[in-house]
């Protein structure tokens, strides 16, 4: 079951979602969107309270919710009780509150999204320029992260044809790949700026976009010339890939005088950027812990 996961906001709030490819559902985070709901300031207590008082719902818990990997606020993922938009429903029934139908309203929206997006990819795109500039990122730094989507899922679909596995050995080409062009690892990177389970590269300033992007986009070029077959074969590709960037860089660093990796992540100059975590989904995390 290929899921992804996804941060949503309702109100400002932010609600844990995961997308599922087979059953083209929403599944949604039990204790964020009770927590939207309530204003509760524990919410897994309001969750066990609410069972007992209801029990039909405690009686069929089993089979509304879900146990799905999320991200939690510490930076680790953990199996989560979450619901589709079905369950959900149901869960909302149990709970007295005004902001019941505009969240009903809500999720309803975001499922019609997801299947316009597939229908049109080009809606996907359009929504996370969109969202990119709600947060005040420059066209410029917009322009180039949509084209560094583009190039990342090029370079994933060379993994898929040369047998690549999806999830572990795309985190760790990714990281030889990011190693090869910055002299860091992936974890590296995101612990110099400071980051925790932001993304990297809504965090890259312009330069270090464009060095990742080259390093993606050789190693993408690289495959189709070589046609390699397994993990080992691309890993070497990966690298090579990683170091053309590295050249491009230390050949610039020693025109400017200075480094090019920076500490500085997107929360230092654009006041909403910690409301969101990864605008537009691409098909592996860039973290490898």
């Amino acid at each position: 079951m290929s899921q992804k996961e996804q941060i949503q906001l309702f109100e400002e709030k932010k609600v844990r979602t995961v997308w599922d490819d087979e059953k083209e559902e929403w599944f949604f985070s039990v204790v964020d969107v009770v927590e939207v709901l309530t204003d509760s300031a524990d919410p897994k207590q309001y969750i066990k309270k609410m069972r007992a008082r209801d029990p039909e719902l405690n009686a069929s818990w089993g089979t509304i919710c879900t146990l799905t990997r999320m991200t939690a606020s510490d930076g680790k993922s953990y199996r989560t009780q979450a619901a589709d938009i079905k369950g959900i429903f149901r869960i909302i029934q149990s709970i007295p509150s005004p902001k019941a139908e505009p969240f009903k309203q809500w999720m309803a929206q975001v499922a019609a999204e997801r299947l316009n997006q597939m229908q049109d990819p080009e809606r996907s795109i359009d929504q996370a320029v969109a969202d990119y500039k709600r947060l005040g990122y420059s066209d410029a730094w917009i322009k180039r992260r949509i084209k560094s989507i583009e190039i990342r899922k090029d370079l994933t679909d060379q993994w898929d044809k040369a047998g690549v596995k999806e999830g572990q050995q795309y985190a760790s080409l990714t990281d030889i790949i990011t190693r090869a062009w910055s002299g860091k690892t992936t974890k590296q990177y995101k612990q110099f700026k400071g980051l925790k389970k932001e993304s990297l590269r809504d965090n890259m300033t312009n330069l270090e976009l464009a060095l990742n992007m080259f390093a993606e986009s050789a190693t993408a070029e690289l495959h189709k010339e070589k046609n390699p077959h397994g993990y080992n074969a691309s890993a070497k590709l990966a690298q090579a890939g990683g170091k053309a960037a590295e050249a491009a860089r230390l050949n610039l660093e020693e025109q400017l005088g200075h480094s090019i990796i920076s500490r500085e992540k997107a929360t230092d100059y654009l006041p909403l950027a910690d409301r969101w975590d990864s605008l537009p989904e691409e098909k592996d995390d860039d973290d490898n812990d």
